[in-house]
């Protein structure tokens, strides 16, 4: 166990940070060394609260000259522990949420620029008062920040039309391992001027330099939307679905959830104030949403209908209003709130290629619920863009989360084999962070954790940045 921070290098990040920007309260402390499920418990002597850029290079650079590992920590809404420092107390925790300003807003270049403390849902309404969007959108939208979403290199329900934050960011503010600032804000659709740092920082997890500001991509916001629900016969009849819109469409699907009947009944059970889309009951649900400068309601339905004729729909209904729109979307959002009120469960964020999902998604659910009798398979998730959150529950009526806690490693490796032979991927949108940091060596391409381990070296070679994440 490492030994715990010196005081004298405590003293001089608390000079670094300034009066007021600091704390080494328990109680402050407490709410930010633990992960949103509960699964990740971690230490620190120290919470630092940089409120600009300066501020935070001057921390960076007090950390490396004393040897004190630095932890970079959004809105704590990740699902791998990877803003969480460790147990035993070796880190400092730097908290982004006083860097919450947006710099700047260009409607003609399409371009926000939001520092890393800012919320998700504060950049949309930013972007809807000059009409426009930023087009990534997920459940956690109300306190996931911008600095966490870039280093993890999030994805949500817009991935397939608009991609991850890879695709959205167009520029990046850092500080690097050795307190310089990389200055790549101007958001150039053009720049061949060597190896794109910024994107060594979208996915690093904060392994790499702490992100303080990003410039956002923004699209025109649409004049018109169209959502809809449909109930369908199974996986690949949904894929049918998605494939029949696009070409009818000309591309302008936005969103296309898949979600299993157990999960929908999940909602219905925890969460008040829920209804079923439906009459009668249907072994698979997608919810789909359309965008563009025409009213698509029409088209949307004639699908629907072209889709029933085909087999491939059994029932639907598109969304009337807008009450009715967003009541559809509280189901999908509010699904993983449903399974954390069901109890404990082994979570997947896993990606495979968008034709092998169908096929995946059924064999690998009579294999998991074959090789564990009683598992409940809960597969759902972003069918256009390949990525399935694959969970598995307790037998029904187990109330001892040891019935699951004593099975989840077998479960997480059975799973992961799985997807590794079909050519995915074990982290689709969440990071590698603690939770599958081992998985990842495992099952990782030899060479690319090779160059990742080179990058890291070259970086921080003291190894100071978010210790123990990702590799």
């Amino acid at each position: 166990m490492a030994n715990p921070v010196p005081r004298s290098a405590l003293a001089a990040l608390k000079l670094a940070a300034g009066s007021g920007n600091w704390s080494d309260d328990a109680a402050v402390l407490a709410p930010r060394l633990v992960d949103w499920r509960g699964k990740f418990h971690g230490a620190s002597p120290l919470l630092l609260l940089p409120r600009d850029t300066a501020t935070t290079a001057a921390i960076v650079r007090a950390a490396a000259e004393h040897g004190v590992p630095l932890v970079p920590q959004g809105g704590n809404t990740g699902l791998v522990g990877g803003g969480i420092p460790p147990a035993d107390a070796s880190a400092v925790l730097v908290s982004m949420a006083r860097m919450d300003r947006i710099r700047a807003i260009d409607p003609a270049g399409l371009v926000l620029t939001a520092e890393a403390g800012v919320i998700l849902e504060n950049v949309h309404n930013a972007a809807r008062e000059v009409d426009c969007e930023f087009p990534l959108s997920l459940g956690a939208k109300g306190s996931a920040t911008i600095g966490g979403l870039v280093s993890t290199n999030a994805g949500g329900v817009q991935v397939l039309r608009h991609g991850t934050m890879r695709a959205l960011v167009a520029g990046i503010e850092a500080v690097l391992p050795d307190g310089q600032v990389l200055h790549q804000l101007t958001g150039l659709a053009k720049d061949n001027s060597g190896y794109d740092i910024k994107q060594l920082l979208i996915g690093g997890e904060g392994t790499l330099g702490i992100v303080t500001a990003a410039a956002l991509r923004l699209v025109p916001a649409p004049a018109f939307r169209a959502i809809g629900w449909a109930g369908v016969p199974g996986p690949q009849a949904a894929l049918a679905l998605l494939a029949r819109l696009r070409r009818a469409s000309g591309g302008q699907v936005e969103s296309f959830e898949l979600i299993p009947d157990i999960g929908l009944q999940l909602v219905l059970r925890h969460l008040p104030g829920h209804r079923a889309p439906l009459g009668g009951r249907h072994p698979w649900h997608v919810l789909v949403e359309l965008a563009g400068p025409a009213s698509l309601d029409a088209l949307l339905a004639d699908c629907l209908a072209d889709a029933a004729a085909a087999g491939d729909v059994v029932d639907a209904v598109v969304a009337a209003s807008v009450a009715q729109a967003a009541a559809l979307w509280r189901i999908r959002e509010e699904l993983p709130e449903a399974e954390r009120r069901e109890g404990p469960a082994v979570h997947h964020d896993i990606a495979v290629p968008v034709a092998a999902m169908p096929g995946f998604t059924l064999a690998a659910t009579a294999r998991v619920e074959t090789e564990f009798p009683g598992a409940r398979v809960i597969a759902f998730g972003h069918l256009g863009d390949g990525n399935l959150h694959f969970n598995v529950r307790a037998r029904e009526g187990e109330t001892d989360p040891r019935w699951i806690g004593d099975r989840a490693a077998a479960i997480s490796a059975l799973v992961h084999d799985l997807v590794t032979a079909a050519g995915g991927s074990i982290s689709a949108e969440h990071g590698i962070g603690v939770l599958k940091r081992a998985e990842l060596a495992r099952l990782g391409d030899p060479a690319k954790l090779s160059a990742i381990r080179a990058i890291k070296a070259a970086l921080d070679p003291q190894g100071l940045m978010n210790p123990g994440k990702m590799i």
